[in-house]
């Protein structure tokens, strides 16, 4: 087996060598890019799902499609360090001076460049703060009040305007979005709320764990009826067999069925997972078919792995009584669990564990799927917790 022609990639993001089972959502990106594009109404997408599931992948692939048809596109990483609109700033910028490479300085685009330097000035961001400057008067009373629900709106009219000027669109892509503030969030679909009102052409296409309709719902009530909110999960036992068994055939190799079995009892569908135990067979395995056993005495190394490249990286950032939390909820299983039945494995009041419990979910460990219950947001999470939290420690 020769490992230079491995084609399995594990690695955040990586594309892999099969995108199985999500043609559903790349259809409906697809239809939504092109009717934006005809400045048709249509909702935009926001895909949630546990962590491994392939949403970044999927961000990648739409903003690829997106290119394709002639999109300008804006592709971003929500965090809790920077803001939405230091992210945006210098993207929209770039933007902005693409549209004008056609042609000369459009009066939408020279209106664009000018409210994106009253937005800078405005929201307690400066032009200094970036390695550019806009040479264009900033437009006075367009988004420089300093209220980021009234601001980010009429930036994005700007915006939109100006790739209409151009006969092309705008793609914004956010991945992690629910590290996105209440007001940022809500700001953001305001804008996106303004774009429909509007029939501009600018899409948004966002990506985040499980939490984001409620939150979406909570910030503004017609949020439902601005955005689909596909559920990335994991693959099915077929799905998971073509994403494995196709990109091997493709260079002259097989996996055994047993082995094809055996790896998706391991992983679940979950596609990073999946990629990491075809990548670790593929390397094993003397030659083909990789076989039941090759699965077998990969697994302690592919755990190893992912301990240490997937699940160790967040673990490490968490408190001595988060992880706590967590060996309870290991306690009780992989499922969803009543907040009630973690405080009985730790023998404390369920009010005693809010803020430990909110403190988890900011940090993107675990959400609510129902009111009351407790879930892991990354998968065999629970595995992991078990295998380095031997025993319940004392609250």
């Amino acid at each position: 087996m020769d490992k230079i022609k491995n084609p399995f990639s594990p690695g955040a993001g990586s594309p892999p060598p099969e995108l199985a089972g999500r043609d559903g959502v790349l259809e409906q990106a697809s239809v939504l890019l092109g009717r934006v594009k005809l400045k048709r109404p249509e909702k935009s997408l926001i895909m949630t799902g546990l962590r491994g599931v392939g949403k970044t992948v999927l961000l990648n692939e739409m903003e690829r499609m997106a290119l394709t048809i002639g999109y300008r596109t804006i592709f971003v990483e929500a965090h809790d360090e920077k803001s939405l609109a230091l992210l945006l700033v210098p993207q929209l910028r770039r933007v902005l001076f693409d549209l004008d490479r056609t042609a000369n300085l459009g009066d939408k685009v020279r209106r664009g460049l000018a409210v994106l330097k009253s937005f800078i000035s405005n929201t307690k961001l400066s032009v200094n703060d970036f390695e550019f400057s806009i040479d264009i008067d900033s437009e006075r009373g367009s988004a420089d009040s300093g209220d980021l629900e009234t601001d980010l709106p009429n930036l994005f009219v700007a915006i939109a305007e100006a790739a209409e000027e151009r006969n092309t669109g705008v793609a914004l892509f956010i991945d992690e979005i629910q590290y996105l503030s209440a007001n940022e969030l809500s700001a953001l679909i305001m804008a996106m709320h303004k774009m429909q009102q509007k029939q501009l052409p600018l899409a948004l296409i966002g990506a985040g764990l499980p939490i984001l309709p409620g939150l979406a719902g909570d910030s503004k009530s017609y949020a439902e009826r601005l955005f689909g909110f596909p559920n990335i999960g994991p693959l099915n036992s077929d799905e998971a067999a073509t994403a494995l068994r196709d990109p091997v055939l493709s260079v002259g190799v097989m996996f055994s069925e047993d082995a094809l079995s055996a790896i998706y009892r391991l992983t679940l569908g979950y596609p990073y997972f999946l990629q990491e135990w075809g990548y670790q067979s593929w390397n094993h395995a003397q030659s083909s078919p990789i076989s039941l056993l090759d699965i077998q005495e990969t697994t302690l190394l592919v755990e190893q792995r992912l301990d240490e490249n997937f699940f160790r990286v967040r673990f490490d950032r968490l408190t001595p009584r988060e992880k706590t939390y967590l060996r309870a909820m290991a306690e009780l299983g992989s499922s969803f669990h009543r907040t009630s039945d973690i405080s009985d494995v730790l023998g404390v009041k369920p009010t005693a564990l809010g803020p430990v419990r909110a403190s988890l979910i900011k940090k993107g460990m675990i959400y609510s799927p129902a009111y009351g219950d407790m879930a892991f947001s990354v998968p065999l999470f629970d595995q992991f917790i078990k295998r380095t939290i031997t025993a319940l420690l004392p609250w």
